[in-house]
């Protein structure tokens, strides 16, 4: 029977085969200039796992300097970016390479930035490597490929279990978001941590304080966005990591008393992620905007709790509270300004629906919903229903049956009415016609007061548009003559 290694090796060579001809002349450059070159860390381990991309990356024994000149000859265009850190990038037949020195790096106590020394060796370069199952290398510039595995890596790939080359707490000096690495790696490919991970993780997490917040948040948004996101947050929260970054998620974690009084919305918060997971098909795909918004959308509840007398608890106006806490939070995470928007507002929406009863929705209260709800409309639909968590079936099939019909609402009138392109009945010429004023703040509550009767009471027409505006302006003692 053949050892993990011996499996390793045949299943990674074999992965490598359709991407031969590249691979292959990019060894052949390293050796015909002199160097060694290698495939390493996450490709190595996707080979193994029969998922290799295009993105590829290599270690050697090359200065930064002497790639440049290897790439700039081999590859179709070269990236110059990463130098500092002894990285060049290239590309050449759809295939993105990066070519590291062999290399190592630590972090001072008090910096952000890692220190970069370059190594000699591959046996070193491996051994500063995050985990076991990122340490493996396939040596090309030899005779024949030859598979390293200093670590056993393999080994831990088949237990799907992850572990340090060396000690978890000197990894993690070395780079504090190989911590929050551990909980991405856990949610993309469904591995267990080791408890030396654990440990090292909670004795040691306030060392993440150092990292830049645009490297916790990109770490985050993979985690995320990964397969089952529930399992790398998990590891953030319980190990101490979500204090430093979103310190708003462990907070959720309410108590729960003998009488249920008190609900776990930590718990709430994951199944409706997963939930909202499981109908992104209807945005397209995995979605960032609303992964964010259902991790996020009951982070006001600590704020806003109340015990009511005789048992039980409220939140009132916690969307509120919340949609300023996630604009807050992810823009202290460095989220682009489209994103921190579209989730706060999705936050700030997500009881919308319930505010309307168990079904009795007028066309005001529809037209209403869509026009708050805007460009995020199926956003909110996803949102909407996700967050539905209660396990009475009863309940649970009452309010989809609830939402079926609102959606169908939706459809008839945006049908009727062209709901995506609402506007007022007259635009801001007509209204400066009819009422003979110039451009002034005074068309700008013209108009506010036709799109709110627009949405009222539906399309009115020109005429009547104009009656009811000159109404308007009459009440208000503007002095326009009908």
């Amino acid at each position: 029977m053949s050892t993990p290694k011996e499996l390793a090796s045949v299943l990674a060579l074999a992965a490598l085969e359709e991407k031969t001809p590249v691979i292959a002349s990019l060894a052949q450059a390293y050796k015909e200039a002199g160097f060694t070159l290698a495939l390493v860390g996450g490709p190595v381990r996707d080979a193994i796992l029969g998922r290799l991309g295009n993105d590829l990356d290599f270690t050697t024994n090359a200065r930064p300097d002497d790639s440049v000149k290897i790439l700039k000859k081999w590859g179709e265009a070269v990236w110059e970016t990463g130098a500092a850190f002894g990285t060049i990038a290239a590309k050449k037949h759809g295939a993105s390479v990066e070519v590291t020195t062999y290399r190592s790096e630590s972090y001072d106590p008090d910096s952000r930035k890692p220190a970069v020394d370059f190594g000699d060796s591959i046996e070193g370069d491996l051994a500063r490597r995050d985990f076991t199952v990122n340490a493996m290398a396939l040596e090309l510039t030899g005779a024949t490929p030859e598979f390293i595995d200093l670590f056993n890596g393999a080994e831990d790939l088949a237990r799907k279990v992850l572990r340090t080359p060396g000690k978890a707490t000197d990894s993690f000096s070395d780079d504090p978001l190989r911590m929050m690495r551990a909980g991405r790696f856990a949610a993309q490919l469904g591995f267990t941590l080791d408890t030396e991970i654990i440990d090292a993780i909670k004795s040691m997490n306030e060392r993440l304080s150092i990292i830049s917040a645009e490297r916790i948040r990109d770490e985050f948004v993979k985690t995320i966005m990964s397969a089952n996101p529930r399992l790398g947050l998990s590891v953030f929260v319980e190990c101490g990591l979500a204090d430093h970054f979103i310190p708003e998620l462990p907070k959720l974690k309410l108590e729960i008393d003998e009488h249920h009084h008190h609900k776990d919305v930590y718990e709430h918060t994951l199944t409706v992620l997963d939930q909202a997971i499981a109908l992104e098909d209807r945005l397209g795909g995995p979605n960032l905007v609303i992964r964010l918004a259902a991790l996020l959308h009951d982070i006001g509840k600590p704020r806003t709790r109340e015990l009511i007398p005789g048992g039980g608890v409220s939140f009132h106006h916690h969307e509120v509270v919340g949609s300023k806490m996630s604009k807050k939070r992810l823009k202290e995470m460095r989220f682009d300004s489209h994103t921190v928007d579209d989730v706060s507002h999705l936050v700030f929406l997500h009881l919308r629906f319930h505010g309307y009863g168990s079904g009795e929705w007028t066309d005001s209260a529809v037209r209403r919903y869509i026009r708050d709800a805007g460009d995020l409309l199926i956003h909110l639909h996803v949102l909407t229903r996700a967050d539905c968590t209660t396990r009475n079936k009863r309940k649970a099939d009452q309010l989809s049956a609830t939402y079926d019909s609102l959606e169908v609402r939706i459809a008839e009138l945006k049908e009727q009415e062209e709901l995506d392109r609402i506007r007022p009945d007259l635009d801001g010429a007509a209204i400066m016609g009819i009422l003979k004023i110039k451009p002034s703040p005074l068309v700008g509550q013209a108009y506010a007061f036709l799109l709110e009767l627009r949405m009222e009471q539906g399309p009115l027409g020109p005429e009547l548009a104009k009656e009811e505006l000159l109404k308007w302006a009459s009440d208000k003692e503007l002095g326009v003559a009908k």
